[in-house]
């Protein structure tokens, strides 16, 4: 039942994959997130302007400054606490390089829905109050309290990552900004959870789940829309349908 518990928590926000059948990427390994190619959302810093006369030194780059940790904090509050709806593709890899994809969307407070593409066969559907893996091949659900999960982060109305998890470290490039914390209310013990913001937009762009065992699962958003409102219908837990 433990380990049980810690897949679903893995599954949860790292969406990892149960009886549910993954695309294995090729040359993939358990290699940090923050140096996985396929899945990073880089954006590259522009260059410096340089003179075109001949004979014209070349204008030093600017100097990188790192983000104070307070401010990124306030700047991740900031874009949790913004953001009320949100229709996304993400795209899923455990430690051991398996994948899966599909669209999550998003209804503050307490709605939520990833739904794997086939051919995986499950969903995780949040309806306010609890979180239920839906597996559709076999017919079962199982039920979580959202309060018991990571899905905090996404569908709590105003979120404060200084009183509602241990802040652990932010660290910052041109390309990432990442924030570090550990949740101590999930299933099967503690479990740290990087956020990874883009440092211009401070968009969410990823996140990592490491859970009490160290297994670690990386998830990748796509195609972010902030305007577009789910239909209600989605979060149905009973009653949800698909074409699995």
């Amino acid at each position: 039942m433990t380990s049980k518990i810690v897949w679903i928590c893995a599954l949860i926000l790292g969406l990892a994959g149960g009886d549910a059948v993954f695309v294995r990427v090729a040359h993939a390994d358990s290699t940090p997130a923050d140096s996985a190619p396929a899945l990073m959302l880089h954006h590259k810093a522009s260059k410096p302007a340089q003179n075109n006369k001949a004979g014209a030194s070349t204008l030093a780059p600017t100097p990188f400054v790192p983000i104070a940790p307070a401010v990124a904090i306030q700047k991740a509050n900031a874009y949790f606490n913004s953001t009320k709806t949100m229709v996304a593709d993400f795209v899923q890899i455990s430690g051991d390089g398996r994948r899966a994809e599909g669209k999550v969307f998003v209804q503050k407070p307490g709605r939520l829905r990833f739904e794997y593409a086939a051919p995986a066969t499950l969903d995780v559907i949040a309806d306010g109050t609890a979180v239920a893996v839906i597996d559709h091949k076999v017919n079962s659900v199982q039920q979580y309290f959202i309060w018991q999960t990571p899905l905090k982060f996404l569908l709590k109305d105003h979120i404060d990552l200084n009183r509602d998890v241990k802040f652990l470290n932010v660290s910052s490039d041109p390309d990432n900004v990442s924030i570090l914390v550990e949740d101590k209310q999930v299933f099967g013990g503690t479990s740290q959870i990087k956020l990874m913001f883009d440092p211009a937009t401070f968009m969410l762009k990823q996140w990592q789940v490491t859970d009490p065992q160290g297994n670690e699962t990386l998830v990748s958003l796509f195609n972010q829309d902030f305007t577009q409102k789910p239909d209600p219908a989605l979060f149905q837990i009973y009653g949800s349908r698909s074409s699995k």
